[in-house]
């Protein structure tokens, strides 16, 4: 596929909520770990760590874990950009930059996560591209799941065996 573009993808799901909830499910602790991550902390310049419910701002921190992974599955990163309404961008470790938006569509929202400068290595398109949207992909899905229905489709049992759920 010599004309196919391995350092980016676009994910994104329509999702029946208010532009508040969704954006607070990306820029607090507590809305990333409703439907995405067991620990979500984020920290100001300065060090001091965010409030469960307070809202991340351009230049915060991150440190993430997740479910079914073990404490030094631990990804780390900065806010590069948090408008506040509906537009967050971060740092992704070696695998690039995400971008978030969130966008009217009829009665519902399109949550788009966009991940650009993913490397054009073996690495980046087998962990990074194919890794991170297939990633992406589930946990947008349980995003509206969890928004829309309150079922948690993440599998939380580290002793289980790779699934799609983990």
């Amino acid at each position: 596929m010599p004309d196919f573009d391995w350092s980016t993808f676009s994910v994104a799901i329509n999702i029946k909520s208010t532009p508040d909830k969704l954006y607070k499910a990306w820029s607090t602790r507590t809305g990333m770990e409703d439907w995405f991550l067991r620990l979500s902390e984020f920290n100001r310049a300065d060090g001091s760590i965010l409030e469960p419910n307070e809202e991340i701002k351009s230049s915060d921190t991150y440190k993430w874990l997740w479910h079914g992974w073990p404490d030094e599955t631990v990804e780390k990163g900065k806010i590069i950009e948090a408008n506040g309404v509906d537009l967050i961008k971060f740092s992704f470790g070696n695998a690039g930059v995400c971008t978030v938006t969130i966008k009217p569509y009829k009665d519902e929202y399109i949550v788009q996560l966009k991940q650009e400068d993913i490397p054009d290595t073996e690495e980046g398109r087998q962990n990074w591209h194919v890794g991170c949207k297939t990633g992406w992909t589930f946990y947008l899905a349980n995003m509206k799941s969890v928004l829309e229905g309150g079922i948690d489709l993440r599998n939380k049992d580290m002793s289980m065996p790779e699934l799609l759920n983990k």
